[in-house]
């Protein structure tokens, strides 16, 4: 059964392989592990996402499934659970960049797509938005 729970640190180097294995940026993750969550089947850390908190907006980043766990709703649960997150701790508004998932974003947590300027200010100061993720990476956001 898997679990989705809080990150330890001790997981760091794990989950940023886990990013480069599917192509995403681990830049800043370090500074993010409290808000970051792990699917866990075991021992072993299957999935992950992360929010960077910025007042009442946050950034939804590293969201990664192990290949053989792909396809089988666990992005699905840790994205709930990562905004169940957020909206417990105040948060308002949603923000992400992605390359590869805007039908997903869109279609089942209702994201919108957006210019980058249209994202709040504080959020695009993050290192996901200033150096990590290309300039073609589609900004996207949830209003709660």
């Amino acid at each position: 059964m898997v679990r989705i729970e809080a990150a330890a640190a001790f997981e760091l180097d794990s989950l940023c392989a886990l990013l480069a294995s599917a192509g995403l940026p681990a830049d800043g993750l370090g500074e993010h592990l409290g808000t970051t969550l792990v699917a866990r089947d075991g021992a072993a850390v299957v999935g992950c996402v992360a929010l960077e908190m910025y007042g009442d907006a946050a950034l939804l980043r590293s969201l990664a499934v192990t290949p053989s766990r792909r396809n089988a709703g666990l992005g699905r649960r840790l994205v709930r659970a990562a905004l169940d997150l957020g909206r417990e701790a105040g948060v308002r508004t949603f923000c992400l960049l992605t390359l590869t998932a805007r039908e997903f974003f869109s279609r089942e947590f209702d994201f919108q797509s957006v210019a980058r300027s249209e994202t709040p200010s504080a959020v695009r100061k993050s290192v996901e938005f200033v150096s990590a993720c290309p300039a073609t990476a589609q900004a996207m956001l949830l209003e709660c």
